[in-house]
């Protein structure tokens, strides 16, 4: 299959990359076919965040989008931030003390999942072409090594392989440009980062594992447009930074998460479990009681900031959103910048492939002709006939995407912002420096902070740790992961390859056993990762069919040795509504 522009992801920047590379193509009445390909077996189906939603890009993608019925309607009414001194006791910072980057009362609450499903309704208006449930597993590439397109999974292979009766092979979608857009910690993008040395002038880059749940809360006690944020306990109590989330949506609804940074020291610390520990702090719990838990969910974050940044242009393509890692943590938002990053890749391809065009159509001019005749030049900017009238043999380059990227607003906005992350992994404040930035000189001081230790090589040994024992759950206010995991509406059939795969199988026993009592067991938060006796025998299991893709085992994996990789197209969990 070919297209014009193939998308990898139905997120907020690949959706928004394509609707905007569509109203280009109207607006100059111009072919030009758009194809997104997302695993998930429904649009919003694999994406989880917050959300608070800064609505910046999207005025400017479709300005009238509040007369165009849109999930975005719960305005942000009010703003507090919390210090959790310890399980029982908070303060609240006061406002003064805040930083203006968290100011969020031109905002809203939103199901992020619900805005791709909206964005992706208004992308198949303007003629992009969506598939769902199509895993894009790797890039086939063009003989000047650049990428050509993507390859879709196989579908209907047993555990071992070998095809079964409903076996369908992949196939290869070809485009004249590539946007990869799959989220935190994406596959292709890991892969185009390492081929391309993407990141060869930036700082290792940093997540955090956001888990998230929707609880049906006390009508009496439901404040519409509200939005807490707290740091310190529980993490602190740990040495570990991060922070918590509840905002109240409607419905009598509420979303309440733990961010746990994944630079954290401690083998023994379980984000899970500390995420269950937070909701039985005051500040929370009073929201929670008496209500209902109604989804669960977890994703990794992209928050290293503008520091971390990789080139985003690679040959063939785009690498956007928050698969390059546009996050504006000093915000705690990212969906506008993803979006935005999404935008401006489409106009620089749509420029090139414009200006691709014109050259093709020069070389067809007799030259003497041309010459004797004067005609007038035709500039890029009046170029109204299709562009998939002639075959182009290579891809015109894209480094302009990286001017007008600098030129935009996100450019300004990420390298202001570009001290906060390396200043919150050193003391979890969110004053001192940051405050002073934001709310004193409201530009960033005259030096780069920085943090090169990849959060994979921060996990201490054993024998420096301190053992932690969790609570048991009381299945009111706190569960286990089991009982969390069937919440994440997972689909997945048992009876397929393993997509969790290990580069030596030994070492999990034989390594990270005895050196860090093997972490996988408590950083999974859905129990995909345990160690188990059969037979008399101590071994590592992968319970492929528990996980929610979330891939905080591609990242923290001490020895690097977890590779996740996409399973059959449509598998995984369905957040719907979160």
């Amino acid at each position: 299959m070919e297209f014009d522009v193939v998308i990898v992801g139905a997120g907020p920047a690949g959706l928004s990359a394509a609707c905007r590379l569509r109203q280009l193509a109207l607006d100059t009445e111009t072919e030009l076919s758009v194809c997104v390909l997302e695993k998930a077996a429904d649009i919003g189906g694999h994406t989880l965040a917050g959300t608070i939603f800064e609505p910046r890009a999207l005025d400017e993608l479709f300005p009238d989008w509040k007369n165009l019925d849109s999930p975005v309607t719960c305005h942000v009414k009010r703003d507090e931030t919390w210090l959790l001194k310890n399980a029982t006791t908070a303060r609240r910072v006061p406002s003064m003390l805040v930083p203006s980057s968290l100011d969020n009362k031109h905002n809203y609450i939103i199901s992020l999942g619900d805005l791709c499903i909206w964005l992706a309704k208004q992308a198949e208006q303007l003629g992009v072409e969506i598939f769902t449930g199509f895993a894009a597993n790797e890039f086939t590439f063009a003989d000047d090594d650049s990428v050509k397109g993507v390859i879709t999974g196989d579908m209907g292979r047993d555990r071992n392989g070998a095809e079964k009766d409903n076996f369908m092979s992949g196939v290869e979608i070809i485009g004249k440009y590539t946007l990869v857009t799959e989220g935190s910690r994406g596959h292709l993008g890991k892969q185009l980062i390492e081929k391309y040395q993407l990141d060869k002038d930036a700082d290792p880059q940093h997540y955090g594992l956001g888990i998230k749940e929707l609880w049906q809360i006390d009508p009496d006690i439901h404040q519409p447009g509200l939005v807490i944020h707290s740091i310190g306990w529980p993490l602190a109590e740990h040495g570990a930074t991060g922070g918590a989330f509840l905002y109240h949506v409607g419905k009598d609804q509420a979303y309440v998460g733990l961010i746990t940074d994944l630079n954290y020291q401690n083998p023994y610390l379980s984000p899970f479990e500390e995420f269950q520990r937070l909701k039985l702090h005051p500040a929370v719990s009073r929201y929670l009681k008496g209500g209902k838990r109604l989804a669960y969910g977890a994703r990794t974050v992209t928050k290293g900031g503008y520091n971390c940044l990789p080139k985003m242009v690679f040959p063939g393509g785009l690498l956007l959103g928050c698969d390059a890692g546009t996050l504006n943590v000093a915000k705690l938002k990212g969906t506008h910048t993803a979006m935005k990053t999404g935008m401006v890749g489409a106009e620089a391809v749509f420029a090139a492939m414009a200006l691709t065009r014109f050259k093709a159509n020069e070389s067809t001019e007799d030259v003497a002709k041309k010459s004797s005749e004067h005609p007038p030049k035709q500039t890029a900017e009046q170029v109204t006939e299709p562009l998939t009238d002639k075959v182009i043999e290579t891809n015109d380059s894209l480094e302009h995407f990286t001017l007008l990227y600098k030129a935009s607003w996100v450019y300004q906005e990420l390298y202001q912002s570009r001290n906060f992350a390396p200043i919150t992994h050193r003391c979890n404040a969110m004053l001192g420096v940051t405050w002073f930035e934001q709310n004193i000189l409201h530009k960033s001081l005259p030096f780069t902070l920085h943090d090169s230790k990849p959060d994979h090589c921060q996990l201490q040994k054993v024998t420096k740790s301190t053992a932690i024992t969790y609570p048991k759950p009381d299945n009111v206010l706190t569960f286990d992961r089991l009982s969390s995991v069937f919440l994440a509406n997972i689909q997945h059939d048992a009876n397929q390859p393993n997509h969790l795969k290990l580069t030596d199988p030994s070492v999990p026993m034989c390594t990270n056993l005895p050196r860090f009592a093997e972490p996988a067991q408590r950083y999974c938060p859905a129990a995909v990762y345990e160690i188990v006796t059969v037979d008399k025998e101590v071994k590592f299991q992968i319970n492929a069919q528990n996980c929610i893709h979330c891939k905080a085992c591609d990242i923290k994996d001490p020895s690097q040795n977890i590779v996740w990789t996409p399973p059959e197209g449509g598998s995984g969990p369905n957040y719907s509504g979160m």
